[in-house]
């Protein structure tokens, strides 16, 4: 008698590495959208369409890192206490009124300017040729005293030449390129590009991506579901992690398994999206349709992946309208969107950095797998005895569990060529952080 299997990826005819599938999405795929002109409180996770080059330098000016007194270095003595006399005060956004004098300390507070050197006979800045106080004392290491109606400081010996002092362009050098186009924007990049005085800037247009469900029996949250029926938890998770990904959405609702209307639906899509992402549908069953679909429509680059959980992912197109399908199992679907379909829908936005990063982390459980298949296991982590984190796997791990994604941390990715995982080993670990805004 024949046996009969228990692993629906064991059948792995015609499937193509994960690798595979990712080079031919870069190979066909490039940014589709436009540009405009954005300022930057709608800057938030946008993709630069054009670098920024700074025409200041951040500082504008050597500046006091401290509060405290501005002084020339070679005036303090080395071995004892110096005592001079306070002979201006510099705060931010106020200078002084004229250059600093060699023999005199000026009092500055963090983020002032420091005051210029005067000009000596020859016309060089400083009789001794200097530019102007090139160090800095901290307040509290310092003392001020008063005589005959002037403020004098004494100053301790032991301050290095330069101390407490922020130099022209330190930051952000004129000239320099401070953000790359294809970068996605972070509050630190729209920071950085406040500080040089942008207001707005280029960035691609969104990219609008359709998304559709299918299944006679899937069924809207908020309806009555019959005896059968489920919920619609795919459509719901996949709007929220392409909003995340600063795409706009289309809603083409759930269709049902009948040839004909996934047809419709396919075609309204593309005419009127970027791009088209579905869930369900994809398998090799009687009432798996979007396959056939696509095949009849546009063309299909490719089915299967061997990847688990998630075989069934599909990418094509439709005229020139990318198209991806993913699993119907709600586990299934956000793996392989994360994996396979993230990367690809940000290469087509703009950005040039699609691929999240991994990291190391040490193994805490034992586990079988099938050798040319890639498998991501979901996993939290905690610390070990020394320090190094280790992933715990989740209990459950069926392709169709949503609360395995809820209540883990991330991914740990099994390579192709491994068949048994030991605790201890160290692992690549792919924290749902990273792929998220």
């Amino acid at each position: 008698m024949a046996q009969l299997s228990d692993d629906c990826f064991e059948a792995d005819g015609g499937l193509i590495p994960v690798e595979e599938a990712l080079a031919r999405l870069e190979a066909r795929l490039s940014t589709i959208v436009g540009a405009e002109s954005i300022t930057l409180d709608s800057a938030a996770g946008r993709i630069l369409a054009a670098d920024i080059t700074s025409d200041r330098a951040v500082p504008p000016h050597d500046n006091s890192a401290v509060d405290g007194y501005a002084v020339y270095f070679d005036d303090l003595d080395a071995d004892g206490e110096t005592r001079l006399p306070v002979a201006g005060r510099v705060a931010a956004g106020h200078p002084l009124n004229g250059p600093a004098q060699r023999g005199t300390a000026v009092r500055i507070f963090t983020g002032a300017p420091i005051p210029d050197g005067a000009a000596g006979p020859d016309g060089v800045a400083g009789p001794d040729g200097a530019a102007g106080p090139d160090t800095v004392l901290m307040q509290e290491d310092c003392r001020a005293e008063e005589h005959n109606g002037q403020t004098h400081v004494v100053i301790p010996a032991g301050i290095s030449r330069g101390a407490n002092r922020r130099d022209e362009g330190e930051d952000v050098a004129r000239g320099q390129v401070i953000l790359r186009a294809g970068q996605r924007l972070r509050p630190q990049d729209i920071g950085l590009a406040a500080s040089i005085g942008r207001a707005d800037f280029s960035v691609y247009e969104k990219l609008t991506v359709g998304v559709l469900s299918t299944g006679d029996e899937v069924y809207e949250p908020g309806a009555a579901a019959p005896a059968g029926g489920i919920y619609d938890a795919n459509r719901h998770a996949l709007t929220a992690l392409l909003s995340d990904l600063g795409c706009a959405v289309r809603d083409y609702g759930i269709v049902a398994d009948d040839a004909d209307r996934i047809g419709a639906a396919l075609t309204r899509a593309a005419e009127e999206c970027d791009a088209i992402v579905s869930t369900a549908g994809m398998s090799v069953g009687d009432e798996d349709h979007l396959a056939d679909a696509i095949a009849r429509l546009g063309t299909l680059h490719f089915w299967k992946v061997a990847i688990k959980p998630g075989r069934p992912v599909a990418f094509g197109q439709i005229g020139d309208t990318p198209f991806i399908g993913l699993p119907g199992n709600p586990a299934a679907m956000m793996v392989t969107f994360l994996r396979l379909a993230r990367p690809a829908l940000l290469r087509l936005g703009g950005a040039t950095d699609v691929a999240p990063r991994l990291y190391q982390v040490r193994a805490g459980f034992t586990h079988s797998k099938k050798e040319r298949r890639r498998e991501y296991v979901r996993v939290c982590l905690a610390p070990g005895d020394d320090g190094v984190l280790v992933a715990n796997k989740h209990p459950r791990s069926g392709a169709g569990v949503l609360t395995s994604m809820v209540e883990s941390e991330g991914l740990v990715e099994l390579p192709e060529d491994m068949t048994q995982l030991t605790p201890g080993t160290m692992v690549s670990f792919l924290p749902f952080t990273e792929v998220a805004r």
